[in-house]
């Protein structure tokens, strides 16, 4: 799509496109005026890049209430119930209507094909082979295209909300569109951005996963919850781009082995290889730490040869295709893997409505914190989850909307003001930002990874909050920090686009890592996704939520 001109106002904006932005894009009412904005192009995110599947109960033998029981039982004690039966019971007609608008998911003959993945009791995750976050986005890429009231506007950064201040209402956000900072104006916000893979130098998210909502939502006074909860999955490809194995080979009968071909997983938990991510992932972790010269770098070993090569074949091309390209042959050798950082349970607190604590603001995905996951995502819930909260925004109050920019104009009424960049020294600013970009995720990977501790969490925050000063103090930071609502900028540097885009997500990887690392020191027990060395049992004390706004870390039942 080529450039556009944008309008400076919509009914609402939809921020992110992935699954959640696409879903809740095509859900609001036709006569609203959506615009949606990606960073980069329609669907380049982590949905598209999800391969397992979606869970929902659809099949005769199963039910919402086992969906909810294993769904509260990977929770680790700190999902919300209503949140969890609402996602299940709704799952059913989600998948429905993904049907409708034309996902094609597998089947066994005329019905849905299932299959099993790690902690579900039952077959219950619909697949499109081994790339069904693919086949979804794009199909929702493809809806909304076709739609008259949504304007997709590509290659557009959200830098921060705009808020009322008095009365706390968000009116829309600032944004950098072809060589501006511009304020685009909003009845509702919705952020929908993913996750902050990014900020761990092990990953299976994509680049554009750079927590850019929560952090957003973060500086605007949005209360969060849970950072500190991270699920690293254990079958990372040990290869660069860390692209993910899904967990269905598993689930279809893989072995993981260590170097003398041993099935390991079973010395750590009765279930092996089928024991939920953060078990894996810390079997894989400690075998390593026990056995190999040098765990950072080192692997173990997944054997996909106990699945038949037909399965194989009709359920995995992707990765036997991605596999090939590393000269394996997954038909006659092991894959080499080892864990990566992969989803983040914490986020926006929203209710089933998708609210946030800010009027006008709402989060849906991995972006929000719904109380589905608590401590630790099940398997194939988060595609659900972006569809059944997305499909939420149907809901949304036109007249409401109409009210809330009437209550906006007398404050937003005096038009924009330049500013000039001109005068800015560039010469040195992109290297002195790409080297807190490189170097910031080594750091967290090593401080808040799959193991923490005290000293080296308290350490890592040290070294973040030195960084976070020297970022204030370059010139560009101190022109777009002291921008104010309405004031717009013009850049006529060539290379503005890559720069500002380096230097919003180094602001935004810096928040996530102070927000996570801070989150894992309060945090003094192990509980699902957060893994403690110097607090290693689950604490009944600490089945409270981890609460944040702006500085304040509490324990919370919200």
């Amino acid at each position: 799509m080529s450039d556009i001109d944008i309008p400076n106002q919509f009914d609402v904006l939809v921020v992110g496109a992935g699954a959640a932005g696409l879903y809740t894009a095509l859900c609001l009412p036709a006569s609203l005026q959506v615009g949606l904005i990606t960073k980069e192009t329609v669907s380049l995110s982590a949905s598209d890049w999800a391969q397992g599947g979606i869970a929902a109960a659809v099949s005769p033998e199963d039910s919402p209430k086992l969906h909810i029981e294993d769904t509260l039982k990977a929770g680790a004690g700190l999902c919300d119930l209503d949140a969890v039966k609402f996602l299940a019971e709704q799952a059913p007609s989600c998948i429905q209507s993904l049907v409708n608008l034309g996902v094609a998911f597998d089947r066994h003959d005329s019905n849905l094909a299932l299959t099993l993945e790690a902690a579900h009791s039952r077959p219950r995750v619909l697949h499109a082979a081994d790339t069904t976050g693919r086949e979804v986005t794009t199909t929702l890429k493809n809806q909304v295209l076709r739609r008259q009231n949504i304007k997709v506007i590509q290659q557009a950064l959200a830098l921060s909300l705009w808020i009322e201040p008095q009365t706390g209402q968000c009116l829309g956000i600032s944004l950098f569109y072809q060589g501006k900072i511009t304020w685009v104006r909003a009845g509702a916000v919705i952020l929908t951005t993913g996750g902050g893979g990014q900020v761990f130098a092990q990953t299976t998210n994509p680049e554009v996963s750079t927590g850019d909502g929560v952090a957003i939502a973060w500086r605007a006074g949005a209360i969060l919850r849970d950072l500190e909860f991270v699920q690293f999955h254990p079958t990372a490809l040990s290869k660069p781009g860390r692209f993910l194995i899904s967990e269905a080979v598993r689930g279809e009968g893989a072995h993981l082995v260590d170097d003398t071909g041993r099935r390991f997983a079973f010395d750590y938990h009765p279930a092996g290889e089928l024991a939920p991510r953060d078990v894996v992932s810390r079997a894989i972790f400690s075998h390593l730490q026990n056995t190999a010269s040098d765990p950072a770098t080192a692997h173990v070993w997944l054997d996909m040869r106990p699945i038949p090569p037909e399965k194989i074949r009709h359920r995995f091309p992707n990765i036997i295709a991605v596999c090939q390209r590393w000269g394996i042959d997954v038909f006659n050798q092991p894959i080499p893997v080892s864990p990566a950082a992969h989803y983040w349970m914490g986020g926006i607190i929203t209710d089933v409505t998708n609210s946030t604590n800010i009027p006008g603001l709402y989060a849906v995905g991995e972006t929000a914190s719904t109380g589905v996951h608590g401590a630790n995502r099940l398997a194939s819930n988060s595609l659900l989850e972006c569809i059944v909260f997305g499909a939420q925004m149907a809901s949304l109050d036109h007249e409401k909307l109409i009210i809330q920019k009437q209550k906006s104009v007398n404050f937003i009424k005096n038009g924009n003001f330049a500013v000039n960049p001109s005068a800015i020294d560039w010469e040195n600013q992109p290297g002195q930002l790409a080297e807190i970009r490189q170097n910031l995720p080594r750091l967290v990977w090593k401080s808040a990874g799959i193991c923490r501790e005290k000293s080296s969490l308290e350490n890592a925050i040290l070294q973040i909050s030195s960084w976070q000063k020297d970022f204030a103090a370059l010139p560009l930071s101190q022109l777009l920090l002291s921008l104010q609502p309405r004031q717009s900028v013009s850049f006529q540097q060539p290379q503005i686009e890559k720069e500002l885009r380096l230097w919003a997500e180094t602001r935004n990887l810096l928040d996530v890592a102070e927000l996570i690392l801070k989150s894992a020191v309060f945090r003094t027990e192990s509980r699902g996704g957060h893994y403690r060395l110097d607090y290693p049992q689950t604490d009944p004390n600490w089945q409270v939520h981890t609460l944040v706004k702006n500085q304040e870390w509490v324990m919370g039942n919200g």
